[in-house]
């Protein structure tokens, strides 16, 4: 029989967006707590429920330690809301811990630093080089708020949202989606480009989680995107915890 929004406890809203909140809730069989993302597609064009059937169809193929797992999803009909119910993480993101580590003016440690990206690495792996002789899949959002911690500080990569399927036949993509401070240069400049530019987002990572700053910043979106493109970060780098 398939899931029901009623077989599910709310117990409350982690945070929201432009289609939906994204809410902790308990499995009311058996307890377990777990998060689902509510998606109203009653206001969606066409192509954004195509992207949305694609976020799901890729959620229920990415199986991997390092990746948030998908348990379920439930349409309700009668509000044009989906519901996905995912692995609950309960250390939160990197985004929030960077931002935490700021505000107590300490540093990550070494080690955590390695572990996250050892981990995170062998998540792209499997996105890129599938287990499972499928699609190659590129995230093209790979930035903190994106990535999760679960109880053990073990890495989970989530919101597959931004994410696209290249075929077999197809090396490259030309979709200008993401987050800019973490973009490869081709994706700035419109051109194409594959996995290798979620690995440029990855280093950009392990920069902000070494410094708690991205490489690249700016006042502005165009001269973030200058930077980006001539590899500048000389003149955006500052001592985040003297500042």
């Amino acid at each position: 029989m398939p899931s029901r929004v009623e077989d599910y406890e709310v117990l409350f809203t982690i945070g929201s967006g432009s289609y939906g909140r994204c809410q902790k809730i308990r499995r009311k069989s058996d307890g377990k707590i777990l998060v689902w993302k509510e998606l109203d597609y009653g206001t969606m064009a066409e192509s954004e429920k195509q992207m949305l059937v694609s976020e799901v169809n890729l959620l229920r193929e990415l199986k991997h330690p390092n990746i948030v797992r998908y348990y379920d999803r439930i349409i309700d009909r009668t509000n044009a809301t989906l519901y996905i119910v995912m692995e609950h993480c309960e250390g939160g993101d990197l985004a929030s811990l960077i931002t935490r580590c700021i505000k107590e003016r300490r540093y990550l440690e070494e080690r955590f630093i390695m572990r996250v990206m050892a981990q995170l690495t062998l998540a792209l792996k499997e996105c890129h080089r599938r287990s499972d002789g499928r699609a190659t899949v590129l995230h093209r959002d790979l930035k903190p708020a994106n990535i999760f911690l679960d109880i053990k500080q073990n890495v989970k990569l989530g919101d597959f949202g931004l994410a696209r399927i290249l075929n077999h036949d197809t090396s490259f993509a030309k979709t200008f989606v993401g987050t800019p401070y973490y973009m490869s240069p081709e994706q700035i400049n419109r051109m194409s480009y594959n996995e290798k530019s979620d690995i440029w987002s990855l280093g950009c990572l392990l920069y902000e989680l070494c410094a708690l700053s991205p490489p690249f910043t700016a006042y502005n979106q165009k001269e973030l995107a200058e930077r980006i493109r001539e590899g500048n970060s000389e003149e955006s780098r500052t001592d985040t915890l003297r500042n």
